[in-house]
């Protein structure tokens, strides 16, 4: 490996997935302001995913629908009083 390009602020981190609360401990460089105080007692920074291994549909197996056709016609119906 070369010398000096790596960080070197490397320590604990909580990563919490936020779609189905699951959280694990690890190493980043990450920055965050937030902080959690994990299962043994101490306080961990908290990074906030929108996914991870225990909820993304490669490795749950289940695919998730997105009701797009719901959303666009909820839109239409919201801004179709504001036509000109």
């Amino acid at each position: 490996m070369k010398k000096g390009i790596h960080p070197e602020n490397y320590r604990l981190v909580v990563f919490k997935d936020m779609s189905n609360d699951y959280s694990f401990l690890s190493k980043s460089c990450a920055n965050t302001k937030d902080s959690v105080k994990w299962e043994d007692g101490n306080e961990y920074p908290l990074i906030k995913l929108e996914i991870s291994h225990k909820s993304h549909p490669f490795f749950t197996g289940k695919q998730q629908l997105i009701d797009t056709a719901g959303r666009i016609d909820k839109f239409k119906s919201r801004y179709s009083s504001q036509k000109k």
